[in-house]
């Protein structure tokens, strides 16, 4: 399957900000974990990582161009306020599954709503860096469905 893994805003200072929400690995640490696990799921993964919500867009848009399968996406800030994101969701119809390394609807209320997650097939929220492989999964079990006909 080939996955696009896009992480917006901040979480390139994973391991730098907010340890005690994010955790201590490194978002480098991060991303080589996601490729290993991807490689061992026989998974073609592209990752990516940007600070601006028009690049965020921009990558959505190439996973379509480039007829990827799925994506996995943290949007960070951006999960509470870029209908912009939501809205290119919408109009690529690739699989998409929203994850966040923190359990959102434990923290601040403007953390607790998301307006991309309902451009997505479901959401992953407190797992930390599984939830990045609980996506994977995810993917997974939403294309056998597919494929079968079937919904999740």
């Amino acid at each position: 399957m080939k996955i696009m893994v896009i992480n917006g805003p901040n979480l390139n200072f994973t391991g730098i900000r907010e340890k005690e929400v994010y955790g201590a690995k490194t978002f480098k640490e991060i991303c080589t974990f996601i490729q290993t696990e991807g490689e061992n799921r026989k998974h073609d993964l592209t990752l990516f990582q940007s600070n601006s919500e028009g690049e965020i867009i921009d990558a959505l848009q190439k996973a379509f161009n480039e007829q990827y399968d799925g994506i996995i996406i943290n949007p960070g800030a951006y999960t509470h306020y870029s209908y912009a994101i939501h809205d290119a969701i919408k109009s690529i119809q690739i699989a998409t599954v929203e994850v966040h390394m923190s359990n959102i609807h434990q923290r601040e209320d403007f953390r607790k709503i998301s307006v991309t997650a309902p451009a997505c097939i479901g959401q992953v929220t407190g797992f930390g860096t599984d939830g990045y492989l609980l996506a994977m999964d995810a993917l997974n079990m939403h294309q056998l469905k597919q494929s079968e006909g079937e919904s999740l």
